[in-house]
């Protein structure tokens, strides 16, 4: 197992050098794969060779990949809207980046691999349960068609991480298109502010960050207002998506948001089982901050910190900048809205801007508040219904069910009923990463038992296909299966 992976040094090593601090090698004592992402390896173009003791020991944080060493990133953030003026990786370090055939370039991050400069009296580690459920829900957003950070390997260290109790340690290997957050642009302002040298640092970086993903905006009118512009939009999209399939991240702080519009940091997320809008798992989260029906203001308040920070490069003039921004940010609810909505016409199977979708979707969100439906399940046993396989007494009896039931027939009857069938199977994904199916792959994990592991991954690939072997995923827990909480983990 293992991969020959053709390093570059990473473009943080471009930035001013207080943007991130060396991150010593740290040896494992006994690394082994736990998992490798073969078909993800093939998407970054890494030819299958002879030298995985040395991808082996480079994946467990035991060598760096190049010349110049891994590095650690800084950044700022708030969290649950307190700020933090540095946080930075402490625990985990780029080793460098990959071109891949598709023309883009991504970061390789090792996540658990040791403690660093930002390490703050922490161990650096991290458990081997956290790694594998970042492994799963990754791959498993991925699978969905959701922007996500991808999981490349789990390496098991060899090495007892100490939490509440001793737990194996392990080490994430990331891929993601860039590891810029809105956290970082908090670190560079902090930065520019306290110097009082204008802004040297957020220009720098966002410099580097239209570079990375918005090349073609470096010849705009304002290229920062319009990468700006470029992020919000992205946003958008991302939390509609995260919505349409149930997703609670569980801590979307200021740090965890990344500019290149990617889910990235996994931990306390989970997938709504039955349907609540309030719904939250994080137990980090008892004020429910983060709750599903907060997510699309949260990430609004999120692109506002980002904003403050790039203020200065939209106009020399304080009052037009501010003015410029505000109306930048003003395009995320329509965004978001417009979204979600061809997300839920799709997974309905309702005709495109059809008048009466928007009072259909409103009806849907009570039904599904009144009746406490799986929220997976409800979307496929409508499907169901469409193709004539599945009846409608299947559902919750209640008055608010039944209004949407004969609200949707009637405008589906208005649909191309094979167009409508069409968008409704690639919408509504017949398998996700429930909570209690997770938990059981890393309970057994931790046994040293990793069938279950790589049964769910397996299916998590396809999750709008059932194959017969996978049946039983798609069920929903038992009373006594259900996951009350979630925990990061680390």
């Amino acid at each position: 197992m293992g991969a020959e992976i053709p390093f570059r040094e990473s473009f943080y090593l471009e930035l001013p050098g207080d943007f991130y601090k060396p991150a010593a090698p740290s040896p494992a004592p006994s690394p082994r794969w736990v998992a490798f992402n073969a078909a993800l390896a093939r998407e970054l173009g890494m030819a299958e060779d002879a030298v995985a003791p040395d991808l082996l020991n480079l994946l467990s944080g035991g060598a760096p990949a190049n010349g110049r060493g891994n590095i650690a990133l800084a950044y700022s953030g708030h969290q649950f809207g307190v700020w933090n003026p540095l946080m930075g990786d402490g625990r985990a370090a780029i080793v460098g980046e990959i071109a891949a055939p598709d023309g883009r370039v991504y970061d390789i991050h090792l996540k658990g691999s040791g403690p660093t400069p930002f390490a703050r009296r922490g161990d650096g580690r991290a458990t081997l349960s956290a790694m594998l459920r970042e492994y799963i829900v990754s791959e498993a957003m991925a699978g969905l068609g959701i922007p996500t950070t991808r999981s490349l390997a789990v390496v098991a260290t060899g090495a007892p991480v100490f939490r509440d109790g001793a737990r194996p340690g392990a080490v994430l290997t990331r891929v993601a298109r860039s590891h810029i957050r809105v956290g970082t642009f908090q670190y560079a302002a902090g930065r520019d502010g306290a110097e009082d040298q204008g802004p040297i640092r957020v220009r720098a970086l966002a410099d580097a960050a239209i570079r990375r993903h918005d090349p073609e905006l470096a010849q705009a009118e304002n290229p920062y207002l319009a990468f700006y512009r470029a992020v919000v939009a992205r946003q958008a999209r991302l939390i509609a998506q995260w919505m349409l399939v149930g997703f609670i991240h569980g801590v979307m702080n200021s740090d965890n948001m990344a500019v290149s519009g990617e889910t990235i940091d996994f931990g306390p997320c989970a997938f709504m089982d039955s349907f609540n809008m309030r719904q939250v798992y994080s137990s980090i989260d008892a004020a429910g901050r983060y709750a599903y029906n907060r997510q699309p203001s949260i990430a609004q308040w999120n692109l506002a910190r980002l904003a403050e920070t790039l203020l200065p490069l939209f106009d020399a003039d304080a009052a037009r900048a501010l003015r410029l921004a505000q109306e930048a940010l003003e395009t995320f609810q329509p965004l978001y809205a417009e979204a979600l909505g061809m997300g839920l016409e799709r997974k309905l199977g309702l005709r495109a801007g059809a008048p009466d979708n928007e009072d259909i979707f409103a009806l849907l969100w009570k039904a599904l508040g009144a009746s406490k439906a799986d929220f997976t399940n409800f979307f496929l046993h409508l499907t169901g219904i469409a193709e004539g396989k599945a009846e409608a007494d299947g559902l919750a009896p209640d008055e608010e069910t039944k209004a949407f039931l004969a609200a949707w027939r009637a405008a589906l009857d208005k649909n191309d009923r094979d167009a409508a069938l069409a968008a409704m199977r690639a919408a509504n994904p017949k398998i996700i990463a429930r909570n209690h199916r997770v938990e059981e792959a890393l309970a057994a994990a931790n046994e040293d038992e990793m069938a279950p592991f790589e049964r769910l991954c397996a299916a998590l690939k396809h999750p709008f296909d059932l194959a017969p072997e996978h049946a039983d995923l798609q069920t929903p827990p038992r009373p006594e299966q259900v996951v009350h909480e979630t925990f990061c983990g680390t």
